[in-house]
């Protein structure tokens, strides 16, 4: 235990802690996204798990990080998968807070955020990855202490989306800019990406559209059809 006591130990420490405070914004989103509409216990047990859960994630993930970039389409399933969810967790607000709020939608949120945080992570862990240059121990203790961070700012953003309702969309445009990224930075087309920066902000812009114009569309049809049930 010898390396507790080197400043290097604890000077990585400080950086993996940061990095996650940086890179965690989108992950804080995506918790509260998926656990807003949940009874306020069970807001806590999924805002926990998924966050707990996610970190093991990350750290398994972090030691084959550079070995999954390197895989083609990889980026690009996982963009679509993050358009997908973003969608969801938009055009399933009003459905969400109707009838469903059991066990099962817990687990469907604990399920979102772990898909989530997995596609959005690729990128992220490759620089926690760097700093904890082969030290486990600083890897575990690093995301680790990262969890509260986690799960202060999830809460956060859950009574903040309470109060304004706009954040929902935007939390989902952000959700839909990750996506479109992850897409163009698949091995695939990273290098033609690279040599035309537009298209990396034009796909996000894209990705951020698509998910916000197709969940409010589908929100504007299912709230049409039930006025008309309830007329009928």
């Amino acid at each position: 235990m010898e390396f507790l006591s080197t400043s290097d130990f604890w000077i990585g420490l400080l950086k993996i802690i940061w990095i996650n405070i940086i890179l965690s914004g989108d992950n804080a989103v995506v918790i509260a996204l998926a656990a807003r509409s949940l009874p306020p216990e069970q807001q806590k047990k999924a805002i926990m798990f998924g966050s707990g859960a996610a970190v093991v994630l990350r750290i398994l993930l972090t030691v084959v990080a550079a070995k999954l970039l390197e895989l083609s389409f990889l980026q690009v399933i996982g963009g679509v998968l993050l358009l997908w969810i973003g969608y969801q967790l938009l055009s399933g607000d009003e459905e969400d807070d109707g009838h469903h709020k059991g066990t099962g939608t817990m687990m469907a949120a604990i399920r979102t955020i772990l898909i989530a945080d997995l596609v959005m992570s690729l990128d992220n862990v490759i620089a926690v990855a760097a700093t904890a240059q082969g030290n486990m121990v600083l890897l575990i203790l690093g995301l680790a202490i990262s969890i509260p961070l986690v799960v202060f700012g999830s809460t956060l953003m859950i009574k903040l989306m309470g109060r304004y309702p706009v954040i929902v969309t935007l939390g989902a445009a952000l959700i839909g800019w990750v996506g479109g990224e992850t897409i163009v930075n698949d091995n695939l087309v990273h290098g033609y990406t690279m040599a035309h920066p537009w298209l990396h902000y034009l796909a996000a812009a894209a990705g951020a559209v698509l998910v916000v114009g197709v969940g409010k569309f589908m929100q504007a049809r299912a709230s049409g059809k039930q006025e008309t049930e309830a007329q009928a």
